[in-house]
């Protein structure tokens, strides 16, 4: 038995586990591949936060800056908590060994779109990279136990109280269950439905969030997922809008700009679609930034594009479109980060801390995982102090392996079509423009979907490290999140920040958060405050 337990080891699930060791708990990290192989690494661009108090920037206008990009959703609490704690955390990093580029001796900063200042600090465009790996390293040093190569299967919980998780350990290939006072999800977010129309990695479908789902949390803002505007066309890698903040320019077929290069992500991930459907070519200009610059900021970037597009930015124009990239709604958590069931906490892109609203900024992503992956360990704290379990496993198990079991066998069909089908029609009817009828649509095609996907068995019964059979399962979570993220964007008739309706094109006149519930099977919406 543990005293936490935290499911993911992306940037998140590291502060929590290493801030509740040094607090004296028993953790464990359960993670489904290898420690470091989480989305985290994959950040390129910053960590927003004011660290200098003699300069013209402060966490006020960060907090500004946040709402007004948030366009009503965000809310004023939970965002001033985070911009004022900033500093903190990214001393905190510099102090435990974070690589932080340097100019003048002081930590590096760049600029990012829809912020009033620099204010995003950075490792090259490795940054997500050297915090993940700077984590880990620190939480090696804590002592914190990780439990890789597990699946999570789905949560203990009884009497709306989580008491543990039950996971599939593909090195054995047995589902085994762990008893804990807590549990902290933090598995990321669900862009990855969007499969081949996504820069998040494969594996994001949103199982944290599905499983809570089953289990009776309620989701919030699904219908919110933001498209980034500059991702490599052939191969959907991103490049990081430090590019642009660093005077990257967006040209189409003739030459010609067409959008203010670091208005906020919706704005121009809509203006470059609009020229892609008009039938033009967009591409991203840094040419004129130069070698030296190139080489020092953006190395990654360069050998990315040399690799996948066979394109040398000093020479070439970057051909770009836009791609789904980040979950902004998830597990409705409260400001404990506690979600609706008992013991069960939420922090990353799993969750909605509602501190993006309706369009998250450039750099807080990154800022999000640090500095409420270490504040929610003083819930935990807490919440274990009174916590005695008595539960019994083997139930919990053997539901699990029967789940399993009923799933070998043999098929016409592969679900890896299914999966291709799902993300293509995800990215034409609720990708950057949606409408009702197309939502409507969706919705039934879902539905079709799922009715055959239900058919389907996978016929390698061996379950050591069983690819077919976790893809298999990660997929049912990929339903379940595509259709709370479609009626979600069907029910929100207006445009707000991500979520453009070319059928309700302006705001509501009263900013409401969309909140999803699982009742007898059926999926509900609704809207508050």
């Amino acid at each position: 038995m543990y005293d936490l337990i935290v499911v993911g080891s992306g940037g998140a699930g590291l502060c929590a586990s290493i801030e509740a060791r040094k607090r004296g708990l028993s953790v464990a990290v359960i993670c489904e591949h290898k420690p470091t192989d989480a989305s985290t690494c994959m950040a390129q661009g910053g960590l927003n936060a004011v660290v200098y108090d003699d300069e013209d920037d402060s966490p006020k206008l960060h907090a500004e800056d946040t709402l007004k990009g948030g366009f009503g959703l965000a809310n004023s609490s939970m965002v001033k908590r985070m911009c004022y704690g900033a500093k903190e955390d990214a001393l905190w990093l510099d102090s435990i060994g974070m690589p932080f580029s340097r100019e003048n001796g002081r930590i590096a900063r760049r600029q990012f779109g829809a912020a009033s200042k620099k204010r995003a600090l950075y490792a090259q465009d490795y940054t997500g990279l050297k915090l993940l790996h700077t984590l880990f390293d620190n939480a090696l040093k804590e002592g914190v136990e990780f439990l890789d190569s597990s699946l999570m299967l789905d949560l203990v919980v009884e009497d709306s109280t989580c008491k543990g998780v039950v996971v599939l350990d593909n090195r054995v290939g047995k589902v085994k269950a762990y008893a804990s006072k807590s549990v902290v999800l933090a598995t990321g977010g669900y862009a990855g439905v969007y499969g081949s129309f996504t820069s998040s990695a494969k594996n994001s479908t949103g199982d944290g969030v599905a499983i809570a789902f089953k289990n009776g949390a309620m989701l919030s803002d699904m219908e919110f997922v933001q498209f980034h505007p500059t991702a490599l066309k052939s191969s959907s890698i991103l490049v990081s809008e430090g590019a642009r903040g660093a005077g990257g320019v967006l040209v189409d077929s003739s030459g010609k700009r067409f959008v203010d290069e670091l208005a906020s992500r919706d704005e121009v991930s809509r203006a470059v679609f609009k020229k892609i459907k008009e039938g033009k070519q967009v591409y991203l200009d840094i040419r004129h930034l130069g070698g030296e610059f190139i080489d020092k900021n953006l190395p990654q970037e360069k050998k990315l594009m040399k690799i996948y597009e066979d394109i040398d930015p000093l020479e070439d124009l970057i051909p770009i479109k836009p791609v789904a990239h980040y979950s902004i709604g998830g597990v409705l958590v409260d400001e404990n980060l506690q979600t609706t069931i008992t013991g069960l906490f939420a922090v990353g892109e799993c969750a909605n801390t509602k501190v993006h609203g309706a369009n998250r900024l450039g750099g807080n992503s990154l800022l999000e995982i640090v500095h409420f992956g270490r504040a929610v360990v003083s819930s935990v704290s807490e919440y274990v102090k009174d916590v005695s379990l008595d539960v019994d496993l083997s139930s919990f198990e053997k539901k699990e392996q029967c789940r399993i079991d009923s799933l070998l066998g043999s098929s016409s069909e592969s679900f890896f079509t299914l999966r291709e089908e799902l993300s293509k029609k995800l990215f034409e009817e609720a990708g950057i423009y949606r409408n009702g009828e197309a939502l409507k649509s969706l919705l039934g095609e879902i539905d079709e979907i799922a009715q055959r996907f239900e058919k389907l068995k996978i016929a390698d019964k061996n379950l050591v490290h069983n690819t077919w059979l976790t893809s298999h399962l990660k997929f049912s979570n990929s339903l379940l999140v595509a259709k709370a993220l479609a009626l979600s964007a069907l029910k929100r008739e207006e445009s707000r920040g991500a979520h453009f309706r070319e059928d309700f094109q302006k705001p509501s006149s009263e900013a409401l958060h969309s909140i999803v519930s699982f009742k007898d099977g059926e999926i509900l919406v609704g809207f508050k405050r």
